[in-house]
């Protein structure tokens, strides 16, 4: 009884004062499975059956029963006899992961052929892009130089205009004065031509006036003449 008491004691102090700062990472040896027990003996209850190349984080180590206190990447803790652990994986596991990592080398050439494929297609999309954007900026320059030529234009246009609209206000000036003069000399006419009625009025009243006078004298005379006979 009092040696049991001591199997159940051990466990629980060394639960208790265990310093995870002191924890490292071991491995289990090749052996196919170990056991891993609530206690430091065989007399102890199995927790769980831990695989060749598990990793484990021992805890703490007894010397004299030959137990380390360890946990498993479930989380679970126990005992395991310390001569089967060791502090790198095991043959198996690194084998494994050797034809692992041999098998992703001898997958990269073609990785890298797909990869190089790709860039390939992707250098040869960005050339024409580049082409493109060449072209476009090409047309640009064209449409820009244009654009400058028609604003030169414009430029003279307008000072062709400017040049037309000061033209066409001097025409305008002197169509001003040209109908001024054709209106003083048509005033003029309208005048003469007044005064020349004018005189013919007063011509024909005046050989209204004379003439029959001058019939008459001539009648006179006429009579006079006969009664000298």
């Amino acid at each position: 009884m009092h040696s049991l008491s001591r199997y159940f004691v051990v466990p629980v102090v060394l639960c208790v004062f265990v310093n995870p700062a002191l924890a490292k990472a071991m491995y289990v040896t090749d052996t196919v499975k170990i056991t891993l027990r609530t206690g430091e003996s065989t007399e102890h209850k199995v927790i769980d059956m831990l695989d060749s190349g598990s990793r484990l984080e021992v805890l703490s180590s007894n010397e004299e029963t030959g137990y380390s206190y360890v946990r498993n990447k479930d989380g679970n803790t126990g005992y395991v006899l310390t001569r089967l652990l060791m502090e790198v994986p095991s043959a198996r596991q690194r084998l494994e992961v050797a034809e692992k990592r041999l098998a992703e080398l001898q997958q990269e050439p073609e990785k890298l052929s797909s990869r190089l494929a790709a860039l390939q297609t992707e250098y040869e999309e960005m050339q024409s892009m580049r082409d493109q954007a060449e072209t476009h900026n090409r047309n640009l320059k064209q449409e820009l130089e244009e654009i400058r030529s028609v604003a030169s234009d414009a430029v003279n246009i307008a000072d062709e205009r400017n040049m037309l609209r000061k033209r066409v206000a001097a025409l305008n000036g002197e169509v001003g004065e040209l109908k001024l003069e054709n209106q003083d000399l048509r005033n003029q006419s309208e005048r003469k031509w007044f005064m020349m009625g004018a005189g013919a009025i007063i011509v024909g009243i005046l050989l209204g006036l004379i003439l029959p006078r001058l019939r008459f004298r001539r009648r006179r005379d006429s009579w006079g003449s006969l009664s000298g006979f």
